[in-house]
């Protein structure tokens, strides 16, 4: 492997510190070209509205060429675009106006592995002494005949697939039809960066990296021990959680391949990088976080699952935030930085997640986008969480995810997170497509929260939403600062502090009247979109209300 060497860049490099990432999936964006599928035109088409929310960035999920057994989580040339979203003159064009908007563009790299209809793999298959016989990880049956290791796929059932003509095993953490490239290859790491290079040359912003703990498996093949379970734990629905998984991901060698990675970036100005970690445990997911983003040389950040799923208490978020913090001390400090989520195309919409008896769907969705945007670290918001769209209800012959077909009806998949988005609640599909039928329904209950039916009513969700995202830009505190959290049993509550600026934040999470006691100094601020009632020191919440002020 070639080793590039390090240069040096500008702290204003940094603008990703505390920024708004608006997570776009391009199969459900915008249809420009009537198939029912989005497209690269379709989302240049509707760039202006989303400049217009007041993000900083969009993520563009997968758009390159791809067989789409995972929906392009699947990849057979990373330097092409695949004709179902476009061509690359689509992505110029795009990349270009998103720029002239002021908006910075992120694209997913899908780097542990590709599809099995990439040329590298069809070629690695064909013998065990090709150019590209150890460019994916292939291992000999045990003597019985078994896979290698007990290895298990995130998708369910072993992760080695038998290929007749090599005779051997190959490895695959997902489907059968995404081989897991082999790292310890220097000519693989090569090649992917290689890739990386051409689409910053095409002046991409930066890179979410799809499973990034999992670039690495163990040399020696040893078996995952048992994961720890309590004797009255019910049975896991995916045997995958029946593991704990030292030994298929997260291995030391992937410091040195993302240390690589930064250098690469640190040659083109302003470029940054997130990290997608896959890890089922919530410390140990923290720790990676924290560790992979440290010393300033490895990635910008990274978002784990923590806050992608439940629960809506105080005690999970402030734990979140503290434990990174914790974590971050041993790596370095405060050169490690997070980037929190809510929601995402893998997991059920928040709103739906967190609603509970007596809850307002509406209410809840404008606290919970309040809450996100005032934590320490970036933010990525997740196409239609604007709206505040729950998750779609999907019958089984809708599902177009193997994921969800695989588990159903005891897990739905992912296809309920990623129908279109709805923009005109009278118009075909929505306005998504002016197909017969789109390549996932528009339910009926995303209707009524179409954006025009939501634009200029200042009660909301979207207004909200744009407000809020106003009132942050006013508070650097808010996108940069340090957190302080507060004691305080009926809801949370935390400062974050940037120099001489401090912003109090009280949130109550509860559908119940709560009151806070604030500080004896303190200055109420105004354009955040919330009332609340004071008395002196004691600030009184209405369900899902919060309160910030300027200390």
């Amino acid at each position: 492997m070639a080793t590039l060497t390090p240069q040096p860049h500008s702290a204003d490099d940094a603008w990703w510190r505390g920024a708004v990432i608006y997570q776009i999936y391009p199969r459900s964006f915008q249809d420009a070209n009537g198939d029912g599928i989005g497209d690269l035109k379709g989302i240049t088409q509707r760039l202006e509205y989303v400049a217009d929310l007041g993000v900083d960035a969009i993520w563009l999920s997968p758009f390159f060429a791809s067989p789409m057994k995972d929906m392009g989580y699947d990849v057979s040339d990373y330097c092409a675009v695949d004709p179902v979203f476009g061509d690359l003159a689509d992505f110029d064009a795009l990349v270009a106006k998103a720029h002239a908007l002021g908006v910075r563009v992120i694209i997913d790299q899908v780097l542990s592995h590709s599809s099995d209809q990439h040329p590298w793999f069809r070629e690695s298959r064909q013998s065990k002494d090709n150019p590209k016989a150890d460019w994916y990880v292939w291992a000999d049956a045990r003597p019985d005949g078994t896979p290698p290791t007990n290895w298990q796929s995130v998708f369910g059932g072993s992760a080695w697939t038998w290929n007749a003509k090599r005779r051997q095993y190959y490895l695959h953490n997902f489907l059968s039809s995404q081989p897991d490239l082999n790292f310890h290859t220097p000519a693989v790491q090569d090649a992917l960066l290689d890739s990386v290079r051409f689409w910053l040359d095409r002046r991409v912003d930066g890179f979410r990296l799809d499973t990034v703990n999992y670039y690495f498996h163990d040399r020696q093949l040893r078996d995952n021990p048992p994961a720890v379970q309590a004797a009255d734990d019910p049975p896991e629905i995916n045997p995958y959680g029946f593991q704990d998984h030292q030994f298929d991901k997260t291995r030391p060698e992937n410091i040195s391949f993302l240390k690589q990675f930064r250098v690469l970036l640190n040659e083109y100005p302003d470029r940054m990088s997130v990290g997608e970690v896959g890890e089922g445990d919530g410390d140990r997911s923290l720790q990676i976080m924290a560790e992979y983003t440290a010393d300033g040389d490895r990635l910008h950040m990274c978002y784990s699952f923590d806050m992608l799923g439940e629960p809506f208490t105080q005690t999970h978020f402030r734990n979140c935030i503290k434990n990174f913090d914790a974590a971050s001390q041993t790596y370095g400090g405060a050169k490690s930085w997070p980037c929190w989520a809510f929601s995402n195309h893998d997991v059920q919409r928040h709103v739906s997640r967190w609603v509970g008896p007596g809850d307002d769907p509406v209410q809840l969705a404008k606290l919970a986008a309040a809450l996100l945007l005032s934590l320490k670290g970036s933010v990525c918001l997740y196409q239609g969480e604007e709206f505040g769209l729950p998750e779609a209800e999907l019958e089984f012959e809708d599902l177009t995810d193997p994921f969800g077909i695989a588990f159903w009806p005891e897990f739905k998949g992912r296809d309920g997170c990623r129908t279109p988005m709805v923009w005109e609640s009278t118009a075909r599909n929505a306005g998504f497509s002016s197909a017969p039928k789109p390549w996932l329904p528009v339910k009926a209950p995303h209707l009524a929260l179409a954006a025009r039916a939501q634009m200029g009513r200042a009660d909301s969700v979207l207004e909200q939403y744009r407000r809020f995202l106003a009132f942050r830009k006013t508070r650097q505190s808010l996108i940069t600062g340090q957190i302080a959290f507060l004691d305080w049993a009926d809801g949370l509550a935390f400062v974050r502090r940037e120099v001489a600026e401090a912003t109090l934040c009280v949130f109550n999470l509860s559908h119940a009247s709560v009151t806070f006691e604030a500080p004896e100094e303190h200055k109420a601020l105004i354009g955040h979109g919330f009332t609340a009632t004071e008395d002196g020191k004691t600030i009184a919440l209405d369900g899902h209300q919060a309160y910030f002020a300027a200390l």
